[in-house]
């Protein structure tokens, strides 16, 4: 996919390898299912949080003046902390993920248990941007080729385009993804939306569980009560190397099975599979030829009375809701 940028899943299987792709060493990602600090302390070292949640289009998201929502802006932060604005679709969760990490650099982290080997790439492409403002790191990143492959590498294969969505005329919901991370003492959020690096206030690593689910529940209570759809991944220390030092054997073998199936699961996103399915339907209809006579002839009899009856049950759906066709629920 040659200069673009394919949408990517909130997926903790998905950031991990992204990063181990790009060549980070001993980094994880692990979904939290509540803001509940504690939750995010036990995973420690934590480098950060990753946040998706629904873009706001019938209320201001940008600061229209010198303070955004919550915290203040810090102008001058730039020149010392990687930032950059967001130049294209498609890659906020890459560029969230990088806020945290390229921050977190040997060069950049006060302390060996918040600093990250992120390779010989990103700590080249870090060293090239800090020199340049927000907005061309931003355009660096998107024509960075390495890091868009490998993005796009876990872009899920969709071979087929639902009409429905054109015929509907309602626009799909937006989604968006920031970082928030402690770094020199003070909590980040670094959101390539936003004209600069927002400042929750001093915040130690010890402090960052707590303080980052403070902002976050004051974020999600802007939104109506009925909106559920977000999602928080921690960037962690492997978690094997935790259960190494401390001979956890049942914990490792645990993350080793994890660390399996998310393999499986990447190599899954990689693939469609309308080839397999024809030739399974190849498969089936030689089968049924083969047999022939009365059993050809009852396969196909039972065949056009399903149809039949899903017919029937379209339309009497239809008349019931004093339409046609079926309604499709759109998923964020």
């Amino acid at each position: 996919m040659s200069g673009g940028w394919n949408t990517i899943e909130s997926d903790a299987g998905v950031f991990t390898y992204l990063l181990d792709n790009l060549g980070v060493k001993d980094v994880q990602f692990e979904e939290l299912l509540s803001l509940d600090p504690d939750a995010l302390a036990q995973l420690h070292p934590v480098y950060g949080v990753i946040f998706l949640f629904k873009y706001p289009t019938d209320t201001p998201y940008r600061a229209t003046g010198d303070k955004p929502l919550d915290g203040t802006f810090d102008y001058d932060a730039s020149e010392n902390i990687f930032f950059a604005a967001q130049t294209i679709q498609n890659a906020c969760g890459t560029q969230a993920l990088l806020s945290v990490l390229l921050n977190k650099t040997d060069d950049a982290a006060p302390t060996s248990d918040t600093r990250i080997d992120v390779g010989p790439d990103l700590a080249s492409f870090r060293e090239f941007t800090m020199v340049l403002p927000p907005e061309f790191r931003g355009e660096a990143l998107s024509n960075s080729e390495l890091i868009r492959d490998v993005h796009n590498s876990f872009a899920k294969s969709s071979p087929f385009v639902d009409e429905t969505q054109r015929q509907s005329g309602e626009s799909e919901d937006a989604f968006h993804f920031i970082a928030y991370t402690p770094i020199n003492g003070t909590l980040y959020e670094l959101d390539g939306l936003q004209p600069a690096p927002i400042s929750h206030g001093a915040c130690s690593q010890d402090d960052f569980p707590q303080k980052v689910m403070d902002v976050l529940q004051r974020r999600v209570a802007r939104y109506d009560a009925t909106e559920i759809r977000f999602n928080l991944l921690a960037m962690v220390r492997d978690l094997r190397i935790r259960a190494r030092e401390i001979g956890d054997t049942e914990l490792l073998a645990r993350e080793e099975r994890k660390r399996n199936d998310w393999r499986f699961e990447n190599a899954l996103r990689r693939h469609n599979f309308v080839g397999f399915a024809g030739e399974v339907a190849k498969g089936v209809v030689a089968a049924k030829l083969k047999e022939g006579g009365p059993a050809y002839d009852k396969w196909i009899d039972q065949a056009k009375e399903k149809m039949k009856k899903r017919i029937e049950e379209r339309s009497s759906k239809g008349a019931a809701s004093g339409g046609g066709g079926d309604d499709v629920e759109m998923e964020g």
